[in-house]
């Protein structure tokens, strides 16, 4: 992972900054900038922060517990998944063990999404490494528990808004072997089991069909599994 040059907003900050760090903090929670009708709804935790009336946490915290973040996060994830992206946005880091997210995922089922996003903000974990003052970041640690807490989080905070699904948090699919790389999570074994193969017959047929018969004929007569076999087919030769 790319090591961050952590941004500290204290006291002092100067209104541009401040508007640096805004921009940072919705890069790092939200993944992007708010779009127009976002920054409406925030409008007020946006002044407050600008013009020093709170400071980076208990912005955070006006965001975490926000609609535009419930939106774009919590309504469309698996509790697990949610979880795990919490993680990512407040502490730059994944879930360490199942231990960790059954702990907070019981805080998320008992308590709700409020409690929850304040666990996270106010654990002495967020204390000690960014305090009050510093805009939370993808984390590098000069020491990992093991090299798949190291993996995880590397995967965890280079991961694209859904590049993986909304459900299996990365800790599970990475011990599962899945690839969920497209979005929807496979396991390898299963799809090659499951792929039609296709015989050197099968295609010899179908080659003379085509001499003979407008292509839009040929498919026409193909049952569901036979155009299965011909799309396998194609996809293996780059058809």
């Amino acid at each position: 992972m790319t090591a961050v040059q952590p941004l500290v907003v204290d006291r002092y900050a100067s209104p541009a900054h401040r508007q640096t760090a805004l921009g940072r903090m919705y890069a790092q929670v939200l993944e992007r900038q708010p779009y127009g009708y976002e920054r409406k709804q925030l409008a007020r935790a946006e002044k407050d922060f600008l013009n020093d009336r709170i400071g980076v946490r208990r912005f955070l915290r006006e965001l975490g517990q926000s609609q535009v973040y419930l939106d774009s996060f919590y309504h469309n994830s698996s509790n697990m998944k949610f979880l795990e992206l919490c993680f990512k946005h407040f502490l730059g880091r994944a879930p360490i063990d199942p231990e960790e997210i059954k702990t907070y995922c019981e805080i998320l089922m008992h308590k709700g999404v409020v409690q929850l996003i304040t666990a996270i903000l106010d654990s002495e974990e967020y204390r000690k490494v960014f305090g009050c003052f510093t805009v939370p970041y993808a984390r590098t640690e000069r020491y990992y528990a093991s090299p798949k807490a190291y993996t995880e989080s590397f995967l965890l905070n280079q991961e694209h808004i859904g590049q993986r699904g909304r459900s299996i948090p990365t800790i599970y699919w990475h011990q599962l072997g899945l690839n969920c790389d497209a979005g929807v999570c496979r396991h390898p074994e299963v799809e090659a089991a499951r792929a039609p193969q296709v015989s050197p017959a099968d295609l010899t047929q179908f080659t003379k069909l085509l001499r003979y018969m407008p292509p839009h004929e040929v498919i026409a007569t193909l049952s569901p599994q036979q155009k299965e076999l011909l799309f396998q087919a194609m996809a293996n030769t780059g058809g």
